[in-house]
């Protein structure tokens, strides 16, 4: 890919580099490179990159890279990476204000050591709270979205919001602002009820138990890879076609857990997951007549 010449930062504070290898920023360890990308030191340095940057120029936010597929010929634009500040959750007034850069996992543990209860399904979630709210991630019951009361986004002129709930359609693994404007997020507002740490403590426990044991977490991935259909489960659709150990060059549909697409030896390209995406969706849709919806994002260009 032809990358763009860099842009002029000069009065950025946070690195930023050219021709990135976006395989070492998802959790798939595949992928092309970013034109650019971004480590902003705080808020006001995130600002100044999004005033400087071109309104053609695409932009893309990334937290731990936990659900996104760069494909191969790259991403021709800018790449923020949030996570990549030191960030953590506060409490305050009884709310649980947190970063989308903070890992889920994090807000999970920080809400049950202040004694509140509903949060401990995030422990469950692989990525940041900008990704589970991006999505309305969720699992085990529950989605991010029922905790939200407000959140804090940025537009492409460094504009800073707070919007209430009732600004976004909300549904399963989704999330869309009902205006028709760019904003990313970069906070929450969590609102849950009181209850009590050693219980919290335990269902977080017994969560990470059940991942551990029925899903490939010790090879790279990017979770759950399609949507449930109503009253099904997309796992069951595929390990039902014989899909489990599909592969294609470096990577291959899990025998664990039929809706994960692992990259075993790290040698997969963006190309082979995405065909296998593509092909599990053909053939499920063939066999059951079910349509099967990736969760994951898929950017950038064909090489």
């Amino acid at each position: 890919m032809n990358m763009a010449e860099p842009l002029s930062f000069d009065d950025l504070r946070g690195p930023w580099r050219r021709d990135e290898p976006m395989a070492r920023h998802v959790s798939w360890r595949a992928g092309g490179r970013a034109a650019r990308y971004f480590e902003p030191q705080d808020i006001e340095d995130l600002q100044r990159l999004l005033r400087a940057t071109p309104a053609h120029e695409p932009v893309l936010f990334v937290g731990l890279g936990s659900n996104l597929l760069v494909r191969d010929g790259g991403f021709r634009g800018t790449v923020v990476c949030l996570h990549s500040a030191r960030l953590h959750a506060e409490l305050e007034g009884g709310v649980v204000r947190a970063p989308a850069g903070v890992a889920a996992p994090k807000v999970a543990r920080f809400a049950a050591l202040h004694q509140l209860a509903g949060a401990e399904f995030l422990a469950g979630i692989p990525g940041t709270m900008g990704g589970a709210l991006a999505m309305n991630a969720g699992c085990y019951g529950s989605e991010t979205w029922a905790l939200v009361s407000a959140v804090t986004t940025i537009d492409r002129h460094g504009r800073l919001r707070r919007r209430p709930k009732s600004d976004y359609e909300i549904g399963y693994r989704h999330c869309r602002l009902k205006e028709a404007h760019e904003e990313w997020f970069l906070g929450a507002e969590l609102s849950m009820p009181a209850g009590n740490a050693e219980q919290a403590r335990a269902r977080i426990k017994d969560l990470l138990a059940k991942r551990i044991a029925s899903q490939p977490l010790s090879l790279p991935n990017a979770g759950s890879v399609f949507r449930n259909p109503p009253g099904d489960h997309a796992a069951r659709l595929i390990e039902a076609c014989g899909l489990k150990g599909l592969a294609r060059g470096g990577a291959r549909v899990s025998e664990k857990h039929a809706n994960f697409i692992v990259n075993p030896k790290g040698t997969a390209s963006a190309a082979d997951i995405e065909w296998l995406i593509v092909e599990v969706q053909r053939r499920v849709l063939e066999t059951t007549g079910t349509r099967l919806v990736p969760e994951v994002r898929i950017v950038g260009e064909a090489p």
